[in-house]
Parts: structure tokens; C-alpha cells; sequence
């Protein structure tokens, strides 16, 4: 059986196709490796690039198998779905065609999940351009281990980033696969939350195995921040809030009242106050909620961040406020994952 099969999905990537294979023909692993690549209905020169490439890698002996259709794209999660289920190898590393490996990218994920048979396995990754995304690359690149769970809910999707996952073949069947909604959809995000529901683990190699580029064609751009929204909001009140009697939230602001609106009427009633630093908001008193439908008023009062509760959902971003929010928070004693999350 094949050792790794590489999951590559495809659409119109005709310019990033050579520095994509070049980089996993160069590969120092010493197992077998599969390429199975699924293009999704591409209307430049992909199919063609992808045949020369073909020939290129097997006389590397890879095994490579080149799928796909050539009606309308369907989208990623059709794409990779298909691609695994053409593959042989008893481990999948995932690998979009914009961005680049490093040469031990395989041989190091192999040896992580060999240890970690149920958990997904990240890596550390830079930016093309360079400088791009800093403050998102900095916080996933940082990630304590215990972090790669509580950090979950934050509004910067998985805290592994989907082009770095590595994995047994096993953890990709027990979810099932990735949803197929198409364009629009955060598969990723989808398929990281119920892996974890399912009781699946998280391990990060702590190295930099790929370069992760930044440009206007990626597909993230394509996914709205409403729908992204809604996923969390389900996720953090199913596997936190449901699980609490009552709880604070921290940011008595856009964002924190938002959070609060975006609560089931049920767990509205567990807010127990909002907190901030603010004088202006705390002057206020309470925050009322208008429920026009019902023609209810529900009032939740605002405080002083010292004079809070735990536990917290925390609607702040972090390192916004020069390191102020931080001591706050950090002068508290708390422990993350325990008696405060970040939903920011």
C-alpha cells in the first residue's frame, strides 16, 4: 500500500503548477509516495500541465493519478473529497496547488502521525508576500498545544491551517469527508470542528513546511464572514456555553453585542453582564436588547472588567490595544480553555 498519497485539488491553477510539483518531486521522504489530483472543471491550460507533470513524477517513481471533470467546478470540498477517494495511501497530506512545500514537509508529518494516528497534523508556515497576514501568521505560528484547542472559536478559522494538514486516512473517513456545498462554503473550518466533536486530536510540527501564498484568487476570499459567523456560533454554544450556567462577555462593544444577539434565546439568559474598560459603556449601566418580535426588552448589565465573573467569552482581538487588553486579562489569573475562551 502506498505510504503518503498527496491531495492536491485544481482549478485553474495553471500558473502555480510547476513550483507546486517541483517542490513535491523534491521530496526527501523515503516511503512511497502518491500524487492524486482532481481538477475541477478548469478552463486553462491545468489538464495539459498536470499531464506533463505526470510523467515527470513517475520517472521520480511517485504514483500519480489525475482525476476530474470538465463541466462547472464544483468547488474545494467536491474536489478533495475526490481526490482522497482515488488515492491509495494510508496517510493524506493535503496540499493546494498555490502553495509550496518544503522539502521535508512529508517525511516530518509521517513521523508525527505515526505517533498521532487520530489527531490532524499541522506545521508552522510563512507568507508569500512576505509581511502579508502578519498578525494571523504570528498567532498560528504561536500556538501553545493547549491553545490549538482553546483558540478554536476565534474568527481566524482552524488553528491549523487547512494547507498544512497531514493525516491517517482513518481521521479523514471518521468525519466523513468534507462538505460539498461549494463556493461560499468554509469546508475547512466544517470538517476541523466536527473532527474534534468526534473526540480527533490536534498536533502542530514546529517548523516552518510551507509557504502558504497570499493573493486575490484564493479561495478564502470566496467564503463570507456570515457564514463563518454562523458555524462558530453554533460550535462555541454546542461545546461551551450549553455546558455552563451562567457567563460573562467580555466587550460590551460591536462585537461582544453581536455575540450576544447571535446567542439562542435560552443561553441569552445565562449572560450574566457584559465587562469592559471603557468608562463611557460602563456609565451606561445595561445594555437592553429590543426583541421586537416579542416584544421583549431583556437589560444585561455592563462592568468593569475587575468586577466580572468568570467564566468569559471574550469578543476582543488580540494585539489591537498595545498589549492592554493582554495584562488585563492576564491580571485576572485565569485559565484559558477553563474559565474564558476567545471568540474574537
Amino acid at each position: 500500500m502506498t505510504d503518503v498519497s498527496i491531495i492536491i485539488p485544481v482549478y485553474n491553477g495553471e500558473k502555480w503548477i510547476d513550483e507546486c510539483l517541483r517542490a513535491v518531486r523534491d521530496q526527501n521522504f523515503s516511503g512511497h509516495l502518491e500524487v492524486s489530483i482532481f481538477n475541477d472543471g478548469s478552463t486553462d491550460g491545468t489538464l495539459n500541465k498536470l499531464e506533463e507533470w505526470k510523467e515527470v513524477l513517475k520517472q521520480k517513481s511517485f504514483s500519480v493519478i489525475i482525476g476530474g471533470h470538465s463541466s462547472s467546478p464544483r468547488g474545494v470540498g467536491y474536489a478533495k473529497n475526490r481526490a482522497v477517494e482515488q488515492s491509495n495511501g494510508a496517510y493524506l497530506c493535503f496540499q493546494d496547488i498555490d502553495d509550496v512545500m518544503s522539502p521535508d514537509r512529508v517525511s516530518r508529518q509521517y513521523q508525527a502521525a505515526k505517533s498521532e494516528p487520530k489527531s490532524i497534523i499541522g506545521s508552522r508556515f510563512h507568507r508569500e508576500p512576505e509581511g502579508s497576514t502578519e498578525r494571523f501568521t504570528h498567532w498560528a505560528n504561536n500556538l501553545t498545544s493547549s491553545q490549538l484547542y482553546s483558540q478554536i472559536y476565534t474568527s481566524h478559522g482552524p488553528t491549523l491551517i487547512m494547507p498544512t494538514w497531514f493525516c491517517h486516512r482513518a481521521v479523514f473517513n471518521k468525519v466523513g469527508g468534507f462538505n460539498e456545498g461549494g463556493k461560499g462554503v468554509p469546508e475547512d473550518l466544517i470538517f476541523f470542528l466536527q473532527h474534534l466533536e468526534l473526540g480527533g486530536g490536534l498536533y502542530r510540527v514546529d517548523a516552518d513546511l510551507l509557504m502558504y501564498r497570499y493573493h486575490p484568487g484564493a479561495t478564502t476570499f470566496s467564503i463570507s464572514e456570515d457564514s463563518i459567523w454562523r458555524i462558530r456560533m453554533e460550535y462555541v454554544q454546542k461545546q461551551v456555553i450549553e455546558k455552563w450556567e451562567t457567563f460573562t462577555i467580555w466587550n460590551a462593544g460591536k462585537q461582544g453585542r453581536k455575540f450576544y444577539r447571535s446567542l439562542t434565546t435560552a443561553n441569552q439568559k445565562k449572560v450574566a453582564a457584559f465587562c469592559d474598560v471603557d468608562p463611557k459603556k460602563i456609565k451606561c449601566g445595561v445594555y437592553t436588547y429590543h426583541e421586537s418580535k416579542m416584544n421583549i426588552k431583556p437589560t444585561v448589565p455592563i462592568v468593569h472588567f475587575q468586577s466580572a465573573k468568570p467564566p468569559f467569552i471574550i469578543c476582543m482581538k488580540l494585539g489591537l490595544t498595545g498589549g492592554e487588553f493582554e495584562k488585563n486579562l492576564e491580571s485576572l489569573n485565569l485559565k484559558e480553555g477553563v474559565d474564558f475562551f476567545h471568540f474574537n
